[in-house]
């Protein structure tokens, strides 16, 4: 792994070690008075002092640097492609056209854009961006199939959510979930994403019957990545390599054209949630939420593993003391599911999750969260209203490459990291294993509990935890996970406890 992302690397000086008073406007210093910009960067991460739940405003408490543009690029090419994604999804399973993707797309840019800028650039700038919940696209077509209605599962997403915040329940996983479960984490997750993008990528070039396409681009890829790794600039990788992806693939005659128009979505929440506009299912009732209850469970669940993989990630990229800019699980929550509940009101396709193609790249970046969430929503605005950027960032040469050098390779690095000492490794390929067999909130959860109760894993560190952080707790996680994947039938060869969801 590059310097650019050891554990506080990146020019520390004399001065980290000095406490620091006074307000951010005081302390900031030009980038010319610094001996290179890493330690510029570095600097306005340790000076940077957030308040939660009053204005953060931009120069009095936080500046734009051009390093913001590239998270904010990666996220809003990511947010297209999983909004599209989700939304493609419950288009196939209700029968819906085309249209209503585009439609339904364009309207979750502009909503999540509103909560970005609210949120994560003014009233919480340690909470990260409300993304998308990319796991549950498999579970779709299931939850249709049993009479799930979106809203339901939307807003019981978002009450779940809020009340693990309220209850501090995500920062209290988050601590009990050592370095080597972390680190196997993501390396799983970095693995399997990374391969499934060659894999799209692959078969997309298959498809157009230019095989060739794909194996260029990715090898070019690579050694562009190669490259910034050797001068330390991987912050550059998501523009150049879309930028390399896109033209090597033109030029080499894929087939490529702007076809989205501009235009804005219907707005009103009554068109989406009419009986014969929008989603065509009118509002749900009681048992539209009992149906999707299940789901909703697991999906809050597994956040904890999803927003633990990305506080990591910036505990490794920052410098020393940078504890106040690091993402906070719980507000991160907090913002996620009010953003839930107010989507799935208004009519959009969006499940909320930690925004995993911004926060990646901009801890790699060096940058903390405002500057960049406020830049990804006005690009979000620019590629609903605008249209056409929309084809772009789901134009497989430039979209694989871009989840790959933005998110898929920096979650295999920062795992590979975590688990290079102790018995770390231990407990990183239970998770693997474990994560393989069903999922990773199953991976997580499981060695969780084995790595705490001293099964694998460091000894010492289980001795020192309470009977509570041992077993107690994770052991009512992997329980409560396990009974509600076997009631929807998400066990290998164990039919679905619960009738409705056999299939």
């Amino acid at each position: 792994m590059s310097n650019d992302s050891l554990p506080n690397s990146g020019g520390a000086t004399l001065e980290e070690d000095i406490a620091l008073s006074g307000s951010y406007e005081q302390l900031h210093k030009p980038s010319s008075s610094f001996p290179n910009r890493d330690a510029y960067l570095n600097h306005e991460l340790q000076i940077m002092q957030p308040k939660r739940w009053k204005p953060n405003l931009p120069f009095r408490d936080y500046r734009f640097e051009y390093e913001d543009a590239i998270p904010a690029l990666a996220a809003t090419i990511g947010k297209v492609v999983m909004v599209g994604a989700i939304a493609a999804t419950f288009a196939g399973a209700l029968n819906l056209g085309d249209a209503f993707i585009l439609e339904n797309v364009r309207y979750e840019l502009l909503i999540v854009s509103f909560f970005v800028i609210l949120f994560s650039g003014f009233l919480l700038p340690t909470a990260n961006l409300a993304g998308t919940h990319g796991p549950l696209i498999p579970l779709i077509p299931i939850v249709v199939l049993a009479g799930g209605h979106p809203m339901a599962f939307g807003l019981l997403i978002g009450l779940f959510g809020m009340l693990l915040a309220i209850s501090k329940g995500g920062s209290l996983l988050a601590e009990l979930t050592s370095k080597g479960v972390c680190g196997g984490l993501l390396l799983y997750l970095g693995f399997i994403g990374t391969t499934s993008q060659v894999t799209k990528l692959l078969n997309w070039s298959k498809d157009i019957n230019m095989p060739h396409i794909a194996f260029i681009v990715i090898l070019g890829t690579i050694v562009l990545y190669a490259i910034l790794e050797n001068y330390n600039k991987r912050w550059l990788a998501v523009p150049l390599s879309c930028f390399l992806g896109g033209a090597t693939a033109f030029l080499l005659g894929a087939p490529f054209a702007f076809e989205t128009a501009p235009g804005m979505p219907h707005m009103s929440p009554m068109y989406w949630w009419g009986e014969n506009t929008g989603w065509m299912l009118g509002l749900p009732n009681l048992e539209s939420f009992m149906v999707v209850l299940p789901f909703a469970v697991l999906a809050v669940a597994m956040w904890s593993p999803d927003f633990l993989g990305h506080q990591v990630f910036q505990k490794i990229s920052y410098p020393k003391r940078t504890e106040k800019v690091i993402m906070d699980i719980d507000d991160t929550m907090t913002s996620a599911s009010i953003r839930q509940v107010v989507g799935s009101v208004l009519g959009g396709a969006n499940f909320t999750s930690s925004w995993g193609t911004y926060i990646v790249p901009a801890a790699i970046a060096k940058r903390p969260i405002p500057a960049g969430a406020i830049l990804t929503a006005l690009l979000c605005v620019v590629a609903a209203i605008w249209g056409y950027p929309m084809d772009l960032a789901i134009w497989e040469p430039v979209m694989c490459v871009a989840l790959i050098v933005g998110v898929f390779i920096p979650l295999l690095e920062a795992g590979m990291e975590m688990t290079r000492e102790g018995k770390t490794t231990q407990s990183a390929a239970i998770v693997v294993f474990a994560s393989a067999l069903v999922n990773p909130a199953f991976g997580w959860s499981l060695t969780m509990l084995l790595d705490n109760m001293g099964l694998i894993g460091s000894k010492e560190r289980s001795a020192g935890l309470s009977k509570m952080s041992r077993w107690i707790i994770p052991a009512g996680m992997f329980v409560l996970l396990t009974v509600v994947m076997a009631m929807v039938g998400m066990l290998p060869g164990i039919p679905a406890l619960m009738p409705s969801f056999r299939h």
